[in-house]
């Protein structure tokens, strides 16, 4: 397996059935070998197709899904990361994540993640690591688990929610940050901010947003079905943007620090 994370890989949330599958195996042949599911997706079992239809070797892809809330007790947490196994057609995964906190007080938190780290004591994961945890959560789960143990806290990141408190932490905590949703669910690409520094850089606004992210050391996993997309998602990594060049800088912005 690939032991780091690609810091550019394919995000496949809302993305279904034949739709799901042809778009992963797009990807792959595009040259991404970083890609993202989740149990709640419903896709795992296109994107275990798709990996196995590629014909690409096991060991090239970092293959990332999460645990889903209904399967975080102890009972329900390994059957199901199993199931998810089973539909990835792989022995185990890259990475596993909780996808989201359980905050109802249904399952605790020392319940779920001891759950997490047997995966990987069982080779089930070779990474694990958390989604959508607050900075309080995440303190929270590196007591429980310890320094060192969490790869990645994968969060909403895109030039409207810049999630700069939480990207510090992780880097005080050494946490990898995984942002998704980096283009905003396509609002990127009508904005005039964005539009101007993709003219000066003969690029476009997707790739000037994910650019922007990879230049903050970060790990990003951009979605799309449609091959010219992919290939110029993945062209943003040869994008350098200017030092210092601010994202969401409206006209009515104050002036920064």
């Amino acid at each position: 397996m690939i032991n780091e994370m690609p810091t550019l890989g394919m995000g496949t949330f809302r993305l279904e059935g034949d739709i799901a599958k042809d778009s992963v195996k797009q990807a792959l042949e595009a040259g991404y070998r970083h890609i993202d599911t989740a149990q709640i997706y419903g896709n795992e079992s296109e994107v275990g197709l798709a990996i196995e239809e590629s014909g690409i070797d096991r060991n090239e892809i970092f293959l990332t899904t999460k645990v889903w809330l209904d399967n975080l007790s102890a009972e329900a947490f390994i059957p199901s990361v199993e199931e998810s196994l089973a539909k990835l057609k792989v022995a185990s995964v890259d990475l596993l994540l909780i996808h989201w906190p359980e905050k109802e007080g249904k399952v605790s938190m020392k319940e779920y993640l001891g759950e997490l780290a047997k995966c990987q004591e069982k080779g089930l994961t070779k990474h694990i690591g958390v989604s959508n945890f607050t900075n309080e959560q995440l303190d929270e789960a590196l007591n429980i688990l310890g320094d060192g143990k969490i790869y990645t806290n994968q969060v909403e990141v895109h030039p409207y929610l810049q999630n700069q408190a939480v990207i510090k932490h992780c880097e005080r905590r050494s946490v990898k940050v995984t942002g998704y949703m980096p283009l905003a669910v396509g609002k990127v690409m009508e904005d005039k901010v964005l539009l101007d520094i993709a003219n000066r850089h003969n690029s476009n606004p997707a790739q000037v947003a994910i650019a922007w992210q990879l230049q903050q050391g970060l790990t990003t996993i951009p979605s799309s079905t449609k091959r010219r997309n992919l290939d110029g998602n993945l062209a943003a990594s040869q994008l350098t943007l200017d030092a210092n060049e601010r994202i969401a800088n409206p006209d009515f912005a104050p002036a920064w620090d």
